[in-house]
């Protein structure tokens, strides 16, 4: 399991997650199964764990364990199995981004690191690529997902030299692309340039955001009353929409109340500020950098 990739805040999600050895959680991120099998750790012979994946690489992954079920499915869909097995959650597990072996799997096309095909997909199953998006994209559309999903200061400059490379042919690789950018890519943090431009075409080709909007409201559906949501983010756009879903009901954050003047939100935040990795963890392993962990419980 750390091999494929090590679990970040193990123990403080685990911890704020499980409440009763006896009861039932879902882990919405399997992964290499790390989150999984500490939450399997705290459970008696009564509990139960429902894990979901998308990546058939993360599937290969899955334990042998009676109280164990791992679902091949984006975890947007949550609440259709938790209406199909008739149950509601004590607590859900999601630890948002791409994995180490995603990262660190050149053909997968995710770091810039690597001289490889421009996938990015977090499923086979799935017909876009990073490809598809950097070769046919209109250079309107290119600059609006770097500008809303990398937060990419010249998001426009990189929309036009892509526009303009792939005039000559297509940009096939992730070396094609980084030397179609290399214009606009600053000497002195280029890596952090190019990371967001990746993260950008990530975002669009697995449709994150839409994904992480369904799970948070299918989640918020399948929890029981004093069940508890503990999500941790990488990014500011997924911190801002957890943050404002915890708050308000809604990704945008805007508190709606009933006739009686009840706010709607299903949920409310058990830690105001955001659990941040210690030193030590930071150190040991670079995704827990940038790692956030909000908790939350269903009112």
């Amino acid at each position: 399991m750390s091999e494929y990739h090590t679990p970040v805040l193990l123990d403080e999600s685990v911890s704020a997650l499980v409440t009763s050895a006896d009861g039932c959680y879902a882990d919405a991120t399997f992964g290499g199964g790390g989150h999984s099998a500490e939450i399997l750790s705290r459970l008696g012979t009564q509990g139960r764990l429902m894990s979901f994946d998308r990546d058939t690489d993360a599937i290969r992954n899955g334990f042998d364990d009676p109280r164990f079920k791992l679902v091949h499915n984006n975890f947007r869909f949550i609440h259709n199995y938790a209406l199909l097995e008739g149950r509601q959650f004590d607590g859900i597990l999601a630890d948002l981004g791409v994995s180490s072996h995603q990262f660190d799997t050149a053909e997968r096309g995710f770091s810039f690191r690597f001289d490889a095909a421009l996938d990015m997909r977090m499923t086979t199953q799935a017909t876009k690529t990073a490809a598809t998006v950097v070769n046919t994209y209109s250079q309107e559309d290119l600059e609006r997902i770097f500008r809303l999903y990398g937060e990419v200061d010249n998001a426009g400059r990189a929309a036009r030299l892509i526009v303009s490379a792939r005039a000559d042919g297509e940009i096939p690789t992730t070396a094609a692309l980084n030397a179609a950018l290399a214009p606009a890519t600053p000497s002195f943090a280029g890596h952090k340039y190019l990371a967001k431009i990746y993260q950008a075409l990530r975002i669009e080709v697995n449709d994150e955001m839409r994904s992480l909007e369904k799970f948070l409201q299918g989640a918020a559906e399948s929890l029981r009353p004093g069940g508890r949501l503990v999500v941790i983010t990488y990014h500011s756009l997924e911190d801002r929409m957890v943050k404002n879903f915890i708050k308000a009901g809604n990704i945008d954050g805007e508190v709606r109340k009933d006739f009686y003047g009840r706010s709607e939100a299903p949920l409310r935040a058990v830690n105001r500020k955001p659990i941040l990795p210690c030193e030590s963890e930071i150190a040991s392993n670079t995704r827990a950098r940038s790692a956030k962990l909000r908790i939350a419980e269903k009112i």
